[in-house]
């Protein structure tokens, strides 16, 4: 099993906004497992996680993503100037034993 953290640093005051709309876009997504945010550590972090069987089901996701063109079109409507919400971001791939 893979777990995929999408790592976002947030500016101040935009956490729990991204964090919310992360978790209404992600709904209906079967690998989709939770939104963190930060408690300790580094401030203003939102982290969206994701399982999948393997990086083939990982990779196959984005696939299958780009060409529902209906669904990429709310999203990037829904996901419009979320950009400006965060500073940097990063992603981790964890393989689970």
């Amino acid at each position: 099993m893979i777990v995929v953290h999408d790592i976002f640093v947030c500016k101040p005051g935009n956490a729990s906004k991204l964090a919310k709309l992360f978790k209404e876009m992600m709904a209906d997504s079967d690998e989709f497992v939770e939104v963190m945010t930060d408690v300790t550590g580094q401030y203003n972090r939102v982290i969206m996680v994701s399982k999948f069987d393997n990086l083939t089901a990982y990779e196959k996701s984005w696939e299958d993503q780009m060409k529902d063109e209906e669904k990429m079109k709310m999203m990037k409507e829904k996901m419009a100037g979320y950009h400006e919400m965060y500073l940097t971001g990063s992603r981790e791939i964890f393989r689970i034993w």
